[in-house]
C-alpha cells in the first residue's frame, strides 16, 4: 500500500508539462480518428412486395482495422431497422427468394465465404453448401427452389519436368511457379492461382453444388434464369483468342437439365449483363462495339429470346448505363447512369423514353468523392438506392410514388456537433476552347472570406470516370487542415457524354491539363485563396496528371503524385490489364511509336522540375506497379529535387487508402508534405 502512495505522490511531483493535456470538449471538425467511426450502406436489395429492404453495412473495426459487413434490414413504410446477420465474419450479398420468405447471402462466419439462407419468418439461417471459393452473382430459380451462382475452380496448372523426390524430413524450396496464361495477376489479388470462373447451381434447401460450364475460359456477369427455370443466361467468352481480348464478352444460354450451351450474341466487344423479360420473350443486356478506344458508352440492347433483332434502347442517351432491370409489366426497364457527376436511377421505355427517378446515388469508395451507387426495384416498382450527399457517407433511400424518402441515417451520431468542409459547384470555362468543366469547392469549416487560404488541386483518376458533390473523407481532412480543397471533371471524364470523353483518346495527357489549370485559375479568382500556396495532388490518372503538372508549371509549391503512371512504355508492359491497354489508349505497340508513347509520359518532362514532389504508391499495386512511381522517385532524386518516396504495405491500387489507420497516414503524409513548403500568406 505504502508503495503505490509513493507512486502516486511522485507522478504528482512531476512537471505539468509532462502530463498529457485531456481534451476540453469533441473535436468539432473531421479528425483522422473518424475514419474508423463512418459507416455506409451498400447493396441494398429490396423485397419482391417492396415493403422492406436488405442491405450491407459496412463499418471499420478499429481492432482489425478493416471493414466489417454486416447485414440489416429496413421498414419501407416506417424506417424502423433490424439486424439481420451480425456477428463474426462479414456477410454479404443478399438476394430475396421470389416469394419474399427467404434470404440468400454469403458469410465468411466461418472463415472461407459460404452460401447460406436465412428463413425470415422464423430467423433461422443455414450454409446450404460447402463450398471451396467464394460465390458470387447468386440468382434464385423462379420457383425458389434453386440458386445459381458463379465460382472460381481450381485447376493442375502446367508443370514442366518431373519433381525430384524429397528425402522425408528434408525442407526443401518451395516448388517452382510456372507461368503460361496470358492473364496470371491482377491487381486487389496478385498472382493468380490457376483455374476458371464457373457457372454453378445448388438446392436452396442445401446440397452439394453441381457444377454447369466447364472449359477453359471464364463465365460470370448477371445471371438470369428463363421465366420457366430451364435455361439460365450468363456471359462469357469461348473464342480461341479469349484471353487476349479482355473486353470481349458474349450472352449465353444454358440447359439446365443437360448443359446445352447456345451462344446468343456475336458482335465483337462486351455483351453483359442479360436480363431476360418476365414473359420470356426478350433479353436485355448493355455494351458496345468495340472499335480499340479509351472509351465508348454503354448502351442497353434488347433482342428476341433467341437472340435476332438486336435494337438500342439507349441511343438517344449519350451516356453509359449500368444494372438493368426490368419492369414488372415487361415495357420497360430500369438503369442507373451519371450526368455531370451525379449518380441516378432512371427508368427506360423500350422505345427510348428516359424517365428520371432519383439523383444523389453514391457508394463504393469513401476517401474521394466517386460518382457510383446501387439499386434494386420491387416487383410493384419501389426503388431501393444507396444516397448521399457532400456530408453524408451512403445511406438506403427510396423511390415511392415518385416521392424520394431516405431510410437510415448511418453517421448521423459522428457528424452531430461537427462542422464539415462545405461543398459547393464552381462553373469554369477552358482556357483552350471554352469547353465548360464542372468543378467543385470545398472551403474549410469557419471559412472566413475576409481571409486567404491555400488551396489543393485533387484529381481524379481513370482517367474515364467522374467526380461528384459527394462525400468524401480524405478531402474533409484537407479541409479540416485549413485548406479549400477544388476537384474537377477535366475532359476525358465521363458522365459528360461520348464526345466529352472521347477527346482525349490517344491524346492522354493533352488539353486535360489545360482544363485543370482553368480550374485552379478559377478558384482564385473567387477570392480568399492564396495565390502563392498553390498545391496538387491525385491517384492513378490524377497521379499522372500531377507528375505531367508539375513537368509543365511551376506554379504549385508542392505536389503529391499518387500510384502515378511516369513511362507509358513500362506501363502497358508491367500493368496488370496489359492485354488491352495498349491497343485502346495507343493503338500501338511500345516498339512501334516509341514517339508517341514518350510524348504522352511525365518522365519526358522530369527536367523541367522543380516543384517538391513526394510520390506514393501501394507495395501491392498491380495496376500501375511500384516501378512507375519508382522511377519518377529516382528522377528527381538525380535532379535534387526535393522527393520522397511512400510505399504502403499491403495496399493494392484499388485498396490505397482502404485501411483507416493508412488513409490517415497518408493524409497526414501529405499534409506534412504540403506544411513543410507552405508559405506565410501572400509570400
Amino acid at each position: 500500500m505504502r508503495s503505490i502512495l509513493l507512486a502516486g505522490a511522485a507522478l504528482l511531483m512531476l512537471p505539468l508539462a509532462a502530463a498529457a493535456k485531456p481534451p476540453e470538449g469533441p473535436a468539432r471538425t473531421f479528425q483522422p480518428r473518424d475514419l474508423f467511426a463512418l459507416e455506409q450502406a451498400q447493396d441494398p436489395e429490396i423485397s419482391p412486395d417492396g415493403a422492406q429492404i436488405a442491405y450491407v453495412r459496412s463499418s471499420e473495426d478499429i481492432m482489425t482495422d478493416s471493414a466489417h459487413k454486416a447485414l440489416w434490414l429496413v421498414d419501407v413504410n416506417t424506417g424502423a431497422q433490424t439486424p439481420l446477420v451480425t456477428g463474426a465474419g462479414s456477410a454479404f450479398s443478399p438476394r430475396w427468394s421470389p416469394d419474399g420468405k427467404r434470404l440468400a447471402y454469403v458469410s465468411t462466419a466461418e472463415g472461407r465465404p459460404q452460401l447460406y439462407v436465412r428463413w425470415m419468418a422464423t430467423g433461422a439461417s443455414a450454409r446450404i453448401a460447402e463450398v471451396p471459393e467464394a460465390p458470387s452473382s447468386l440468382t434464385w430459380s423462379p420457383d425458389g427452389r434453386t440458386l445459381a451462382f458463379t465460382m472460381m475452380t481450381p485447376d493442375d496448372g502446367t508443370t514442366l519436368g518431373a519433381p525430384l523426390p524429397k528425402p522425408e524430413g528434408a525442407k526443401w524450396a518451395e516448388p517452382l511457379k510456372i507461368i503460361d496464361t496470358v492473364t496470371y495477376r491482377a491487381d486487389g489479388e496478385g498472382y493468380l492461382k490457376p483455374g476458371f470462373e464457373h457457372l454453378f447451381t445448388v438446392s436452396a434447401e442445401g446440397g452439394a453444388p453441381r457444377q454447369l460450364t466447364f472449359g477453359a475460359f471464364n463465365e460470370g456477369g448477371d445471371l438470369s434464369w428463363t421465366p420457366d427455370g430451364r435455361a439460365i443466361l450468363f456471359t462469357g467468352n469461348r473464342d480461341k483468342a479469349w484471353a487476349l481480348e479482355p473486353d470481349a464478352s458474349d450472352i449465353f444460354e444454358i440447359r439446365v437439365a443437360d448443359g446445352t450451351v447456345t451462344q446468343l450474341t456475336h458482335r465483337f466487344g462486351p455483351n453483359a449483363d442479360p436480363h431476360i423479360s418476365p414473359d420470356g420473350s426478350r433479353i436485355a443486356y448493355i455494351g458496345f462495339a468495340d472499335r480499340s478506344r479509351g472509351y465508348e458508352n454503354v448502351r442497353l440492347y434488347v433482342m428476341d429470346r433467341d437472340g435476332r433483332n438486336v435494337r438500342t434502347v439507349t441511343e438517344g442517351l449519350d451516356r453509359s448505363v449500368g444494372s438493368p432491370r426490368w419492369a414488372a409489366d415487361g415495357h420497360s426497364l430500369y438503369v442507373q447512369y451519371a450526368d455531370h457527376g451525379i449518380g441516378k436511377v432512371a427508368r427506360v421505355s423500350l422505345d427510348g423514353h428516359v424517365q428520371d427517378l432519383a439523383a444523389g446515388m453514391t457508394g463504393g469508395e469513401l476517401d474521394r468523392p466517386y460518382t457510383g451507387g446501387q439499386y434494386s426495384v420491387s416487383a410493384n416498382g419501389v426503388v431501393a438506392f444507396t444516397q448521399g450527399a457532400p456530408d453524408q457517407p451512403g445511406d438506403v433511400a427510396v423511390v415511392k410514388g415518385g416521392a424520394v424518402r431516405r431510410l437510415t441515417r448511418l453517421n448521423e451520431d459522428l457528424f452531430l456537433g461537427k462542422t464539415l468542409g462545405q461543398v459547393t459547384p464552381l462553373k469554369v470555362a477552358s482556357s483552350v476552347d471554352k469547353l465548360p468543366i464542372d468543378a467543385w469547392v470545398i472551403t474549410p469549416p469557419g471559412f472566413d472570406p475576409a481571409k486567404k487560404y491555400p488551396v489543393i488541386l485533387e484529381i481524379h483518376g481513370g482517367p474515364f470516370s467522374s467526380y461528384g458533390p459527394v462525400f468524401a473523407s480524405e478531402l474533409q481532412l484537407y479541409a479540416a487542415a485549413g485548406y479549400v480543397v477544388v476537384y474537377a471533371n477535366p475532359r476525358g471524364s465521363t458522365s459528360y457524354g461520348f464526345d466529352f470523353a472521347d477527346t482525349i483518346n490517344d491524346n492522354y495527357p493533352s488539353h486535360d491539363y489545360d482544363d485543370l489549370m482553368s480550374v485552379v485559375d478559377a478558384v482564385i479568382a473567387k477570392g480568399s485563396v492564396d495565390p502563392n500556396n498553390l498545391f496538387v495532388t491525385g491517384g492513378s490518372g490524377g497521379g499522372l496528371l500531377t507528375a505531367w503538372i508539375v513537368g509543365k508549371t511551376g506554379r504549385f509549391k508542392a505536389a503529391v503524385t499518387q500510384k502515378p503512371v511516369i513511362n507509358w512504355t513500362s506501363e502497358v508492359l508491367t500493368t496488370d490489364g496489359y492485354n488491352g491497354m495498349a491497343r485502346d489508349w495507343f493503338g500501338k505497340m511500345p516498339w512501334e511509336d516509341q514517339a508517341d508513347y514518350w510524348r504522352r509520359s511525365p518522365l519526358s518532362l522530369v527536367g523541367n522540375v522543380s516543384t517538391p514532389t513526394m510520390v506514393m504508391v501501394g507495395e501491392e499495386d498491380h495496376r500501375t506497379p511500384g516501378s512507375e512511381a519508382e522511377q519518377f522517385y529516382q528522377a528527381l532524386q538525380l535532379r535534387s529535387v526535393p522527393t520522397a518516396l511512400i510505399r504502403v504495405p499491403g495496399a493494392s491500387h484499388e485498396s490505397l487508402a482502404e485501411r483507416p489507420s493508412q488513409e490517415a497516414a497518408e493524409a497526414g503524409a501529405i499534409l506534412a508534405w504540403f506544411g513543410k513548403y507552405r508559405t506565410a500568406e501572400g509570400k
